[in-house]
């Protein structure tokens, strides 16, 4: 059996959790609890491409808000 990470013909999904966070995930392994498709069905290449057009922090994004409340307190 092959590893269904690795293939190069096989289709994917671009899933995205909770906060905030991307996973490249083939189409014939079911879905993570917590995660959602975000994109996909497709070629491996546009997803990786699509990932690294839309995850631009890689901060997950509770960290994200306590930086940013940290930073910007509220008066």
């Amino acid at each position: 059996m092959s590893n269904p990470f690795e293939g190069t013909n096989s289709t994917y999904f671009v899933l995205v959790n909770a906060e905030g966070q991307y996973s490249l995930w083939p189409s014939t392994v079911k879905i993570p609890a917590g995660w959602t498709t975000e994109y996909g069905a497709t070629a491996k290449k546009e997803c990786v491409e699509y990932i690294d057009a839309h995850w631009n922090d890689m901060r997950p994004q509770s960290l994200r808000d306590a930086m940013a409340s940290l930073f910007n307190p509220q008066t």
